[in-house]
């Protein structure tokens, strides 16, 4: 295939019509790997999910093994080596029949339903040697059984009832409204009895909880959020008996959240990740815990600089897996529990997640970096690195580099750039992301620069302060100071970028999404070197954000009167004189539609671009009433793309691109 033959990224349509990948689980005996593989339906609107066999040796095609209209995720392995998975399968045309548990037995046939629940299965852990499983779903507060539980479904659905009545917080997430149902842990020895509430009357103690199942299946260890002051919460650890359904806190730390419980093979102890919580003077800072029941939480590793990001167990029990984001990657690291020796395993140019044991020291992976999009990956003792076949990785119209640059305190700030083919001067999009706790470390479908690098573009991916995998102290230079070193990092990483011999400096522009879209909101009003600026679901009026997001206490710890006045782009609206297009979903919790609202007003009427008297301004407002924070439906993903490419193209090429007929 030569060079100037189309990729996929030269035709909307036929970007998102890549398949991809998520989600990964490895049977016990490690034998068998299965994936999550969604492509899209044939009428080209929503992803279809299905589960994949694929080669742990990694020479046979993947297989797949489901084909349910609505899709199924959330595959797990029982300890028989069945494989269980969460499904929607309408009866009778019923399109809003929750999702249930489904189970595909190892010696074959077909699927069968294993548990359903009134309110819906919502995710799945096993034993490793029991054929028993828990399961997660919401149960309403006032049923006394699953009949009673069912009635009251029933009764708010046929009489389309869908008022909530809370009595604390929080009350929505990311793009969820919670309630009214209260979630649960259901334990089921999978034989179709009557499933065992482990959790009663849990309140929202179990909303977004990480759960984990021991190996003999006699208990679980759980996240369980209890409240603090100010309408906040904390996270404590829970261990549940899953006969007796005795429930103990294990672990509680006033000053932390507990997370991710990961119980050892021997089902002895347990290791979590600890969040210790901010204060306005001081970041958040993640470590790696252990603890062998019974005694008191030992710190792993302490002096190590990194931020682990999920943790699991070899299989023998004689280390911890754990993943972390390291300067632009996210490899995967071996930490002995005992000593807190670190020994990193993989050295590539990708990122881990979904990592999984098997026997013998193998690791089964999804791998993915900026240059491939997630796929299964088996990682051997000696640190060798074998694709699974799954997926053809889709070829890249350029190319991708590191690029490093010195910020006005002289503190390094890498970046990714990403270079278009061929040999001509290439305008400059600098991309700020989302978090801001955060890296560019790991493929994004809705985040995709290679869909600007087809078009001609020159793509920068900075990591300035406040981003993760450099050590605490880089993210403290930017906490509580937004507009300080994470700006100054962002212009140092431009400035290298246009002193690249493929850049044309001339023509500029600059887009971000969430913390991101933040930043382009502060550049904008901070600098005129850009073009045009793309503002994607950005806060705008932080003392106005910081208490109408969906998790406030969270943000207020940091986000002081002071701190919002002094770092609120809201402020320096009087100085933007960038032609600004800004995007917004309106079932957007995370950042609501008033920061959006509000930043389209002021642009009209107090930047130095205002409407004239005819209403007409250079500023354009992408408005999606359906959609969340990040834009999922595959045809308003590719309406966001024509809609961002036509605005640079306007601004930054002085061409005029025809937008989609659809919107009118």
């Amino acid at each position: 295939m030569g060079m100037t033959d189309p990729t996929p990224f030269d035709d909307l349509d036929a970007y998102l019509a890549l398949p991809r990948v998520t989600g990964l689980a490895v049977s016990p005996d490690g034998t068998r790997v299965v994936v999550t593989r969604a492509e899209l339906n044939d009428k080209r609107t929503e992803y279809i999910s299905a589960v994949w066999e694929v080669d742990p040796a990694g020479v046979q095609p993947a297989r797949r093994l489901t084909r349910g209209a609505k899709g199924e995720s959330s595959p797990v392995f029982t300890a028989g080596g069945d494989v269980l998975f969460v499904a929607k399968r309408p009866t009778d045309g019923d399109d809003k029949t929750p999702a249930s548990l489904w189970r595909l037995p190892a010696a074959g046939g077909e699927a069968f339903e294993a548990l359903a629940l009134p309110g819906g299965v919502e995710s799945v852990r096993t034993a490793s040697y029991a054929d028993m499983a828990v399961v997660s779903g919401p149960m309403m507060p006032s049923a006394h059984s699953m009949d009673d539980d069912r009635r009251i479904w029933d009764l708010r659905k046929d009489n389309k009832i869908t008022a909530i009545l809370h009595t604390g917080y929080p009350i929505r997430y990311w793009d969820k409204d919670l309630g009214p149902g209260e979630p649960h842990l259901f334990g089921t020895d999978l034989d179709g009895g009557e499933p065992k509430d482990l959790s009663p009357s849990p309140g929202s103690a179990l909303w977004n909880a990480d759960f984990d199942v021991s190996p003999d299946g006699t208990f679980v260890v759980t996240s369980w959020q209890v409240p603090a002051p100010r309408a906040s919460k904390r996270a404590v650890l829970v261990r549940i008996d899953t006969d007796s359904g005795e429930r103990t806190v294990i672990a509680d730390d006033p000053d932390a959240d507990l997370w991710d419980p990961a119980i050892a093979p021997d089902g002895l102890s347990v290791a979590y990740i600890r969040e210790a919580q901010s204060t306005p003077q001081r970041a958040p800072h993640f470590t790696l815990c252990c603890m062998r029941f019974g005694d008191s939480p030992v710190d792993v590793a302490l002096g190590w600089d990194r931020w682990p990001t999920s943790v699991t167990w070899s299989r023998d029990g004689s280390a911890l897996i754990v993943t972390a984001d390291q300067d632009g990657r996210a490899p995967i690291f071996r930490i002995d529990p005992a000593d807190g020796t670190v020994t990193q395993l993989t050295f590539d140019d990708h990122a881990y997640t979904d990592v999984a044991a098997a026997p013998g020291g193998v690791l089964y992976a999804l791998r993915t970096s900026y240059a491939a999009p997630p796929h299964p990956v088996r990682i051997d003792r000696d640190g060798a690195v074998t694709e699974l076949p799954c997926i053809d990785l889709p070829r890249l119209p350029g190319t991708l580099t590191d690029l490093e640059a010195t910020s006005t305190d002289g503190t390094r700030v890498r970046s990714w750039l990403v270079l278009p083919d061929g040999d001509a001067p290439a305008p400059l999009l600098l991309w700020i992301h989302g978090g801001p706790l955060s890296s560019w470390n790991v493929w994004s479908w809705r985040w995709n620069p290679w869909l600007l690098a087809a078009r001609g573009y020159a793509v920068l991916l900075p990591d300035p302060g406040l981003s993760t995998g450099y050590g605490q102290d880089f993210i403290q230079r930017g906490w509580g100071a937004w507009g300080g070193a994470p700006y100054d990092d962002l212009m140092a990483a431009t400035d290298a970028a246009c002193a690249h011999p493929r850049i044309d400096a001339d023509r500029t522009a600059a887009m971000g999404g969430s913390f991101g879209g933040y930043m382009a909101n502060w550049v904008a009003g901070h600098t005129d070197r850009f073009d045009a600026i793309v503002t994607h679901a950005s806060l705008w009026a932080l003392e106005q954000f910081g208490v109408t997001t969906d998790a406030a206490y969270y943000w207020v710890r940091e986000m002081t009167p002071e701190m919002a006045a002094a770092n609120s782009p809201h402020q320096h609206v009087g100085q933007i004189a960038t032609p600004m297009l800004v995007i917004h979903g309106d079932k957007d919790y995370r950042v609501p539609i008033g920061e959006a609202l509000r930043l389209w007003y002021q642009l009209l009427t107090e930047s130095r671009l205002p409407a004239d008297e005819d209403g007409n301004s250079p500023h354009q407002f992408l408005f999606f009433p359906s959609e969340n924070h990040w834009v999922l439906s595959p045809q308003h993903a590719k309406v966001w793309y024509q809609v961002v490419i036509a605005f640079l193209s306007r601004h930054v090429l002085g061409e005029e691109i025809e937008l989609p007929t659809t919107l009118g």
